[in-house]
């Protein structure tokens, strides 16, 4: 797509610092880092959210970017990491195309974990929405 950023990276017509790369997937480290090591990992084919990719492109996707943390791992030896992304607007996603965040992580660097990215459980009880999950099931 001529207008995603992350396409136009992968075109080779902005330049990135590459992580890992193959025929399916390129990591490359983020430019506005929030942890030393912090890589994105894209699928070279535009997809906005997981939702866009096959299973089969998913899956690989997941596998290259356990290559990236391996590749992360052999070269900086950070104490433990932090994987995700960022599914939506709402969900804090800027650039729509999908990538994977991999933040290196050492201790003492004052980050937290996943649980300290929200915090606002909602009134309904778990039991509640449990509920909801099995009836759609029936």
């Amino acid at each position: 797509m001529d207008d995603c950023l992350f396409c136009t990276i992968i075109a080779g017509k902005i330049p990135s610092y590459k992580v890992y790369e193959d025929e399916d997937t390129l990591a490359f480290l983020d430019i506005k880092p929030h942890a030393k090591g912090h890589t994105v990992v894209i699928p070279k084919v535009h997809a906005e959210t997981t939702f866009d990719l096959t299973d089969t492109q998913l899956q690989e996707l997941m596998v290259d970017v356990q290559n990236t943390l391996a590749r992360i791992n052999d070269v900086l030896h950070p104490d433990g990491f932090n994987v995700g992304w960022n599914h939506n607007t709402a969900g804090g996603q800027v650039v729509p195309h999908l990538h994977i965040h991999i933040f290196p992580r050492y201790k003492n660097d004052g980050g937290g974990s996943m649980h300290s990215i929200i915090k606002n459980p909602g009134n309904t009880p778990v039991s509640e929405l449990a509920k909801l999950f099995q009836e759609q099931e029936e």
